[in-house]
């Protein structure tokens, strides 16, 4: 599977459009890591080291179509194991909750045990937007 949207929210985005005075509040924002792609439910290749989801505070849309990162997320510890950390999940829960979306980090990030891992980008946005 690719990274990308999960079924549940392009679901709900879909069924807004659908329905008159239906809209989005906010939702809360959690980041888990992984070592490799979270496949379709958010839930393969959980990392070992930390399998902990951290909250994360995303800035109000830019121009109506994109949102990014108003603070720094994290820090993660390793916990004791040596592995790379290839993409994240966003869920709207600590734990349990609802898988959001997968990305792919631009570039793999190698920890072993006591290492930290420190989220400082991410940039959502959706497109083409009607001129």
């Amino acid at each position: 599977m690719a990274d990308g949207l999960s079924s549940t929210l392009v679901s709900n985005l879909l069924n807004t459009l659908r329905t008159a005075g239906a809209a989005f509040g906010p939702v809360a924002t959690y980041v888990q890591l992984h070592t490799a792609s979270p496949g379709a439910a958010g839930t393969t290749a959980v990392s070992a080291g930390s399998s902990t989801r951290i909250a994360a505070t995303l800035s109000a849309s830019s121009g109506g179509s994109a949102l990014a990162l108003s603070a720094d997320v994290g820090p993660w510890t390793n916990g004791g194991t040596s592995e790379t950390i290839t993409h994240i999940s966003v869920w709207t829960a600590s734990s349990g909750g609802t898988f959001e979306f997968s990305i792919a980090l631009t570039s793999s990030k190698g920890w072993a045990a006591a290492d930290t891992f420190l989220l400082k980008t991410l940039g959502i946005s959706l497109s083409p937007q009607a001129a």
